[in-house]
């Protein structure tokens, strides 16, 4: 990057200063996901971990992201108007266009802001591509504030009566706060994605028509093919994890917190088997919250900071994977 004088410009330093999180109102167990499908709380249970989930019925993706930004922003004692980036992560927007970004920054009232918004769908992996985006554009002086949200209402493409899709799939929200800082932290990043033509985990758009015929839409539902997902999501798992701590040149072992995308507690086991991870050391809340997609892990994160879990110069993993396919990693000293 050049300056006026034609020298390089020193990459910017940056630090993680707030986190937040939003959950749906309506929290569904089990037993009476159960009373609708064909399924039971114990098949659902050592299946995926899920024990419950919570659905949105009146807020849209939008509004849950703007209650995880609040959050994250009161969490890091910043104005609004410091913010120039707004980067969210969903498959699930509110509109096709504008973006749940600009919507999101509507909604915190920053519409005369001059501030760079859009959204990023790499599905599950979405949060990780919108931090290593966000990072690359503060570490290039070309924002000083970020934003970074994962927001998902999912509930409103999902089939009820599809048991491999219904039983694991969620709503909520998740938000980072990413600022320039001399005292920055170590970061960092491992993305890829493979082209998957099948649709092993996929949500339709509408096709191309004739000239002038009319169009008839139904809303796309999610469909997942449950067993292929899973010997995927293990290996990507695996080699994004690996990938970052041989950047950071950090022992899996010195790791203090890993967190991973939260799609099924039998997959973060054998990755954890695979990886020699103590499960102390691994953040879940899928009984809790089921798949939340983009949101699982900036939620996780939220949730963890609440709790009084992450303390300044802890080591963090974070590790997802996807619809794309997509997967990607991150490592993060607080």
């Amino acid at each position: 990057m050049r300056n006026s004088e034609g020298w390089d410009n020193p990459m910017k330093g940056c630090k993680v200063k707030g986190l937040g999180y939003a959950k749906a109102k309506r929290k569904v167990t089990n037993d009476e996901l159960s009373t609708y499908v064909d399924t039971n709380h114990e098949w659902i249970q050592t299946r995926t971990g899920i024990e419950s989930r919570y659905i949105s019925e009146d807020e849209n993706t939008s509004d849950l992201g703007v209650r995880a930004a609040k959050m994250a922003l009161q969490d890091a004692q910043i104005d609004p108007k410091e913010i120039d980036l707004i980067i969210t992560a969903t498959f699930t927007p509110d509109k096709t266009t504008p973006s749940t970004a600009c919507l999101i920054q509507s909604k915190l009232g920053m519409k005369e802001q001059a501030v760079m918004a859009f959204d990023i769908n790499a599905a599950c992996s979405g949060f990780l591509y919108a931090l290593q985006t966000a990072h690359s554009l503060l570490a290039m002086n070309q924002a000083k504030c970020a934003l970074i949200i994962g927001a998902e209402v999912i509930s409103k493409q999902l089939d009820w009566e599809d048991r491999a899709t219904c039983i694991i799939f969620a709503d909520g929200a998740g938000a980072m706060v990413l600022k320039q800082e001399d005292t920055a932290c170590r970061m960092f990043h491992y993305a890829r994605s493979m082209g998957d033509e099948q649709g092993i985990i996929h949500s339709d758009a509408p096709l191309p028509r004739k000239l002038f015929e009319k169009q008839i839409y139904t809303p796309s539902l999610v469909r997942m093919n449950g067993s292929e997902t899973f010997r995927f999501a293990v290996k990507a798992m695996q080699e994004s994890m690996e990938a970052v701590l041989q950047q950071a040149g950090v022992k899996m072992e010195e790791i203090d917190w890993i967190i991973p995308h939260q799609a099924n507690s039998r997959i973060i086991a054998n990755v954890c088997r695979r990886c020699h991870i103590d499960m102390a050391h691994v953040y879940m809340n899928i009984a809790e919250y089921g798949n939340t997609s983009a949101a699982s892990i900036p939620l996780a994160l939220g949730e963890m900071k609440e709790k009084g879990l992450l303390k300044e110069g802890m080591k963090l993993v974070l590790s997802g994977f996807g619809a794309g396919f997509t997967w990607a990693g991150a490592y993060i000293e607080l």
